[in-house]
């Protein structure tokens, strides 16, 4: 069992920056691939960058590609999502996702367990 709480979320500028965290408790973090979704309203869930257990991989969305960085530190069961150059349609709620899964996960139901999600507003 893994539960996840995101922190981070607010209200910034176009061009601004923001980091996500999301925290995780139980001792097998370190086995579960983990990504950062987020659902814009009337929008379909969608994997913006994801992680797999090692570390050793990533995966970006063509939409955040050079902007997100996913990052994780097993030490603090966490992982983090930094956001820069950030843009008024990244406005969404961003959830973090645990899975027990090889290599990275891009879809929603590859996941086994979600956080509460944070909301990120963007304003132009």
């Amino acid at each position: 069992q893994v539960h996840l709480v995101e922190s981070g979320g607010g209200l910034v500028q176009a061009g601004g920056s923001l980091r996500l965290s999301c925290a995780a408790s139980g001792r097998t973090f370190s086995r579960y691939a983990m990504g950062w979704f987020r659902q814009a309203p009337g929008k379909e869930r969608e994997c913006v960058a994801a992680v797999s257990w090692s570390g050793g991989y990533s995966y970006y969305a063509d939409s955040v590609e050079g902007r997100f960085t996913i990052s994780r530190d097993t030490g603090k069961n966490t992982v983090y999502l930094q956001m820069n150059s950030l843009k008024p349609e990244d406005t969404a709620v961003y959830y973090c996702a645990a899975g027990d899964l090889l290599g990275v996960g891009r879809r929603a139901n590859e996941y086994d367990y979600w956080g509460q999600g944070t909301q990120v507003t963007v304003s132009s």
